[in-house]
């Protein structure tokens, strides 16, 4: 479990193709003396399980799902990445509940400067739009931020420059895909109400407004 504020800006320096997916080995300034095998680190959002370290580097096998699902598959040796290790129980909680399992991908649409700040606006997966909320939080690339304003499935984002500077943001352009995460509250409390429904073989269908009447959820 991550809260999505960024611990450092890390490298990648190497992929190797291994069996059909990936290893990869990040560079990093992180205090590593406490790393395990087998511990979680954020990298760009994604949940990755260290299986190798060292004083300022870890390295991670990639699978297939991983490869499919985030912006992994198109990374490129010393691409700026963001890194974050898991929470501890005396973390001071900065951002929100962030699991590192990446729902979407997203793309920068806009981009702008907005006085000190720089204003994005990202498009995301159409099936996304139901989990985002205005003044609600979205993990883009593994950082913890607040959607300013919601257009559909069109969501905006101001970056302080104290963020910009702590991140890979200054790498984005319009164009740019990035790694997606809805709340995670949000899935749990859908799959909640669907109740018996859940269990059925095509849960894709999921929630509609009529569901929703039907069982007392609107007036």
């Amino acid at each position: 479990m991550f809260t999505g504020i960024i611990e450092s800006l890390g490298k990648v320096e190497s992929l190797q193709s291994v069996g059909g997916d990936v290893r990869l080995r990040i560079q990093t300034d992180l205090d590593m003396s406490d790393v395990h095998l087998g511990d979680s680190i954020a990298t760009n959002g994604i949940c990755l399980t260290v299986i190798e370290w060292g004083e300022n580097w870890y390295a991670a096998d990639v699978s297939r799902e991983s490869l499919n699902r985030t912006t992994l598959g198109q990374w490129k040796v010393g691409q700026a990445v963001n890194v974050e290790k898991a929470m501890l129980p005396t973390t001071r909680f900065g951002g929100h509940i962030v699991s590192g399992h990446v729902d979407g991908l997203g793309e920068i649409t806009v981009f702008r400067q907005d006085a000190r700040s720089l204003y994005f606006e990202v498009t995301a997966p159409v099936e996304l739009a139901k989990y985002l909320a205005e003044k609600g939080s979205v993990t883009v690339d593994g950082i913890s931020l607040t959607i300013n304003h919601l257009r559909g499935n069109i969501l905006s984002l101001n970056l302080i420059p104290h963020t910009v500077e702590r991140t890979n943001i200054g790498s984005w352009q319009v164009g740019t895909k990035v790694n997606l995460e809805v709340d995670v509250l949000a899935r749990y409390i859908e799959r909640l109400l669907l109740g018996d429904k859940a269990a059925e073989q095509k849960p894709e269908s999921k929630l509609s407004m009529s569901f929703l009447a039907e069982n007392g959820f609107l007036k």
